[in-house]
């Protein structure tokens, strides 16, 4: 496993799209996590009311413990620059035959799978470890008095924030090596993240009653949407409206199953194709 992780290190180590990606990832990660009170602040400063709450900046947004929730769901957004650096990476390794003369020097395709998912996985991990520490200053700054002792409470949110990560990132893995087109994976990632399935997902949930009701489940067994379904939206919370606060074992079998998916049909590229 060391071995592994040398390796994709020597190869990302002088990759300059990896660092200038990570670094706009944990810019705009800390950033927009941490910029929810500044938001409140200037809408109490255009003179905003939220049903009858004359100060929004009260609305506890960084409370302990609703901000692991508050703040997963709002990271999990910028998931895709996560993506774009696997998809380079996988690029830049199969244009520039770096993949094939690993092969060749003796690495087989199931350690350099294996190699690629090290790298996903710790990735992930990273990210998620800079979301908890994030979460725990802004959170002691914010947070009331009273809540600082539930700071290690509803922490499932920061675990299926990387198993949301994760997973996406098997998916552009998947896509990187069926298409083998850097450009091309990531604006069709790009597109079918931020429009495609969303809009079609949007369209199936509100489809008309005569309709077959199996319809309207199908978006959560879309590859984005049921990763976005293990943090459930929680700001409906602060209109008084029920949010689910835990995360549905369905939830989990639908991911764990896109997850085994994508890795799976990444080793059957691998073994099947000339990469």
């Amino acid at each position: 496993m060391i071995r592994l992780i040398q390796i994709e290190w020597f190869k990302l180590r002088h990759y300059r799209p990896f660092w200038i990606l990570l670094g706009m990832f944990v810019v705009l990660s800390t950033v927009v996590c941490s910029s929810l009170m500044g938001l409140m602040t200037y809408f109490k400063n255009q003179g905003a009311n939220f049903r009858g709450i004359a100060d929004p900046t009260m609305i506890p947004l960084y409370d302990f413990p609703d901000i692991w929730q508050n703040i997963t769901y709002i990271a999990a957004i910028l998931k895709i620059i996560l993506a774009f650096i696997v998809v380079m990476s996988i690029y830049n390794e199969i244009n520039h035959r770096i993949l094939r003369q690993n092969v060749i020097d003796g690495l087989s395709k199931e350690e350099w799978l294996a190699s690629k998912l090290i790298f996903i996985g710790v990735l992930a991990a990273a990210v998620t470890l800079l979301l908890f520490i994030n979460g725990l200053i802004v959170g002691r700054i914010y947070s009331h008095p009273d809540a600082l002792e539930y700071a290690f409470t509803n922490l499932q949110f920061i675990g299926a924030y990387f198993l949301d990560v994760f997973t996406y990132m098997t998916f552009a893995l998947m896509l990187a090596l069926l298409f083998k087109k850097g450009g091309l994976v990531i604006v069709g990632l790009l597109m079918y993240t931020l429009m495609f399935e969303p809009i079609l997902s949007a369209i199936l949930y509100n489809i008309p009653n005569d309709i077959p009701d199996f319809l309207r489940v199908l978006p959560d067994f879309f590859p984005v949407q049921s990763s976005r379904n293990l943090i459930q939206f929680p700001f409906a919370r602060y209109g008084f409206q029920e949010v689910q606060t835990y995360i549905g074992q369905r939830e989990l079998l639908i991911v764990f199953g896109w997850f085994i998916f994508n890795v799976g049909t990444s080793y059957f590229l691998l073994r099947r194709r000339d990469i």
